[in-house]
């Protein structure tokens, strides 16, 4: 089933490091990213965020325009595209380091939308996660809300002085899917249990944590579920979680689960399509490790 997403986030220039030091600049983001990978699906896709009038404002308008999402009127300034150094070790994990300023103009944004997803900065960096929490405020009228905490310690600073940001954005979320690294950062454990629990109590209907080769685990009222891997020879890490992301959103919209109407329904999805729409992610998430960059996969390559 085809439905309409709205994303609200950075938009940067990645700028990759290789091990052996080679460097490549290509459009990213962690909400670019989510949006790209919904348009590609075959969703009609919009992004609001904020792009320069620059050579990398430019390159970002034709890898959106290539990718079918559509630019919120509002999202071009004057200032600088922001960017994002991101270094990878051997394994092609990556480390990042943030040139951003996030200031974003809602103007003309869609509204009827089935749903609205925001994920990492965007959603806690001043003066712009004012402007995000107003969004997601008057969509939940009538979209499902997705936020993906997705923590940059470099940008967000100590857990402590973050925690409560990210859980005031939760309160107003029904999907929320994170990496147990990003739990391990925000609360200085390991145990997913507890944390998944006291985030459900805040009031998200569905929340999924990633774990790397352990696969991904998901929780709702029916109960926990987790699913394994898909194993693919790994070229890099970036825009991984992102996909998982419009994954999990992708497979919602197929079993008619978006919008606010659908929330209890949401609520009580039975273990074996919440199983489904894991492993609907994880496969869409493996593809885009296979390659280099954030680069998700199109729906006719799905077959």
């Amino acid at each position: 089933m085809t439905s309409t997403f709205l994303t609200v986030g950075e938009a940067l220039t990645d700028i990759v490091v290789s091990a052996d030091g080679t460097r490549r600049e290509h459009p990213g983001g962690s909400p670019l990213n989510v949006a790209v990978a919904l348009g590609r699906l075959g969703h009609t896709s919009h992004l609001l965020t904020r792009i320069g009038a620059d050579a990398r404002g430019d390159a970002i308008r034709a890898h959106l325009e290539q990718s079918r999402v559509q630019l919120t009127p509002a999202s071009s300034t004057a200032e600088p595209t922001s960017t994002a150094e991101a270094t990878l070790d051997a394994t092609g994990a990556a480390t990042y380091v943030f040139d951003l300023t996030w200031a974003p103009d809602p103007t003309g944004a869609p509204s009827a939308v089935d749903a609205v997803h925001t994920s990492s900065i965007a959603a806690v960096l001043d003066p712009g996660a004012a402007t995000v929490r107003q969004v997601l405020t008057a969509a939940r009228e009538t979209a499902t809300i997705s936020y993906d905490p997705n923590a940059r310690p470099s940008l967000m600073g100590s857990p402590e002085g973050v925690r409560a940001r990210i859980e005031e954005n939760l309160r107003l979320s029904d999907v929320v899917k994170a990496s147990d690294e990003d739990v391990a950062w925000l609360y200085g454990t390991e145990d997913i249990e507890d944390v998944v629990a006291s985030w459900l109590d805040l009031g998200p209907r569905l929340a999924v944590i990633t774990r790397g080769s352990e696969g991904a685990v998901g929780f709702a009222r029916s109960g926990r579920v987790q699913v394994a891997p898909v194993v693919v020879e790994a070229v890099d890490t970036v825009g991984a979680g992102d996909t998982f992301s419009a994954g999990i959103l992708d497979a919602l919209a197929a079993k008619g689960l978006l919008g606010a109407s659908g929330r209890e329904a949401l609520a009580a999805i039975p273990s074996d399509d919440l199983a489904t729409v894991l492993r609907r992610a994880a496969a869409l998430a493996a593809i885009t490790v296979s390659r280099a960059g954030a680069n998700p996969p199109w729906s006719h390559e799905l077959a």
